[in-house]
């Protein structure tokens, strides 16, 4: 019953997400109920931005940030645009839903859900930085690790906590 309970959850709040946050792909205009809700996804992806730059230049790569932010590989030109959609905020709100509407005591959703967060955060920028070090020396393999393989990742890391809230949080008091 709790897989089921979860997967609805996640059906609706993904839905919800599809038809209320509307956005262009490559544009920079993000609506809720067409109130514009541009800013925090603009800040996050210059952030995200600046931060897979600074990660794959440490890592070795010759990577330079570009306006719009598009991640460029200066050695052959390759390169990557950060959007509002790569900023992990639907996969946040998710998880926010899949563990707020879910069984357990409030008193450690207030803990878990952030921690949640911080888990999110550090997953995407790891996504994010993947696939731009990918673009790097295969471009071609983009659309298999941005549309395929990270992208389920993300997903099944967000089941992963959500099977940890289940047995240490709501099965440990049965």
């Amino acid at each position: 019953l709790g897989i089921l309970y979860f997967m609805v959850i996640l059906v609706v709040s993904h839905f919800l997400w599809k038809f209320l946050v509307l956005g262009d792909e490559g544009g920079e205009q993000v609506t809720f109920l067409r109130l514009d809700i541009s800013k925090p996804f603009i800040f996050a992806a210059h952030h995200i931005a600046e931060t897979t730059e600074n990660i794959l230049n440490y890592l070795g790569f010759n990577v330079r940030l570009f306006p719009n932010n598009v991640i460029r590989h200066i050695e052959n030109n390759n390169s990557v645009q950060i959007v509002w959609s790569c900023t992990g905020i639907k996969q946040a709100y998710i998880y926010f839903c899949i563990i707020a509407f879910y069984r357990g005591s409030w008193k450690h959703k207030l803990w878990y859900i952030p921690m949640g967060f911080v888990f999110i955060y550090l997953f995407n920028i790891f996504r994010i930085a993947f696939i731009g070090g990918i673009v790097g020396k295969f471009p071609e393999q983009f659309t298999l690790w941005h549309e395929y393989i990270l992208k389920y990742t993300f997903y099944l890391m967000i089941f992963l906590l959500w099977v940890i809230w289940e047995e240490k949080f709501v099965n440990k008091k049965k």
